[in-house]
């Protein structure tokens, strides 16, 4: 019989690029999404681009039924968890929104899985749990805090999570926390394509290259750090898409709860990221300093040599690398997956 890693909020940024390395990879895949961030041709490119089938749903993690459904009629042996709200603005003004999607889908999903017996979980975490970190690189042991409501969903989805296992041992799970996702596909054909107004720096930063936008605001440049400007870890889509390969090879083997940071270890400034972009790619980046935004913190970046012991994953790809494949995303796509 086939078996199936379900992806649920498969067709989204980091659903996409996870399908694509899946498949090739040789996995069965199936998408889970209600489309309300992401698009269907966005899976429709990953097919296109590996050869392969990909089983696409429409549904919410919410509906105990459609997920009944989608596992009473597939194998499925693991689930990777990405389906949730993620605008940290948003979840500010729609609080209740963010923890009825985020932490009870997740209830909800996981009541599912134990039914049908799947107890090994990818759950796509974040830096955001660590809040604003007393020291920097973060490590997996540093103090959890949430500084707003989507941190702090995914903070007690991870509660909820290590409850789980402390009650029932034979489940096996991994926290992914990933620090600040960018880049594309090499091929340009898939990419971050966000509803409206980007709430991420490299999209605002390529849709203001491409025309969409008039100019980019650098939100405070009197943090303590080398140039003033908030300093990130950004790791390269595809080597994060690798990273959860390599969490479910992990999970075939260990049973119990493991958190990993999924970051490079390095620090880049905003105007790192602007100043790389217009190098690298010969395309002009107006931009203004802006105020501070509340909830900005200085400087966060990962140590993430516990992903490397425990998977055998480090990121490969450059800041280069980055700047290019979202540029060639963008430049291809000036309007996502609508163009």
């Amino acid at each position: 019989m086939n078996q199936y890693v379900l992806l649920t909020g498969g067709a989204g940024y980091i659903g996409s690029h996870t399908a694509l390395c899946l498949v090739r990879a040789g996995y069965n895949v199936i998408s889970f999404d209600n489309y309300s961030n992401s698009s269907p041709e966005a899976l429709k490119r990953v097919e296109q681009l590996s050869g392969k089938k990909i089983i696409t749903i429409t549904g919410d993690i919410r509906d105990q039924a459609a997920l009944t459904a989608v596992f009473s009629q597939y194998s499925i042996s693991a689930v990777v968890h990405f389906a949730g709200l993620k605008a940290v603005g948003e979840s500010t003004e729609l609080p209740l929104h963010y923890y009825d999607n985020n932490v009870a889908g997740t209830v909800t999903l996981c009541r599912v899985m134990r039914h049908f017996n799947v107890k090994k979980l990818v759950f796509s975490s974040s830096a955001t749990v660590y809040g604003d970190a007393k020291e920097v690189p973060i490590k997996e042991t540093s103090a959890r805090s949430a500084t707003n409501p989507y941190g702090q969903s995914k903070l007690m989805i991870e509660l909820i999570l290590e409850d789980l296992v402390k009650a029932e041992p034979d489940w096996s799970i991994a926290l992914l926390r990933y620090f600040n996702p960018v880049g594309a596909d090499s091929s340009g054909q898939i990419g971050e394509d966000p509803n409206g107004i980007p709430n991420n720096l490299m999209p605002f930063i390529s849709q203001v290259a491409v025309g969409k936008r008039e100019q980019l605001s650098v939100f405070g440049n009197d943090y303590p750090t080398p140039d003033g400007t908030g300093v990130r870890d950004y790791i390269h889509v595809v080597d994060l898409a690798l990273g959860h390969l390599k969490a479910l090879e992990y999970l075939e083997q260990h049973k119990g709860i493991e958190a990993i940071n999924l970051g490079t270890g390095v620090g880049y400034s905003v105007l790192d990221m602007v100043n790389a972009f217009s190098t690298t790619n010969q395309v002009a980046v107006p931009y203004k300093i802006s105020a501070r935004r509340p909830g900005d913190i200085a400087s966060c970046y990962a140590e993430p040599s516990k992903a490397k012991t425990l998977l055998g994953w480090q990121t490969e790809k450059t800041l280069e690398d980055m700047v290019r494949d979202t540029w060639r995303w963008q430049s291809q796509n000036p309007n996502g997956y609508q163009s």
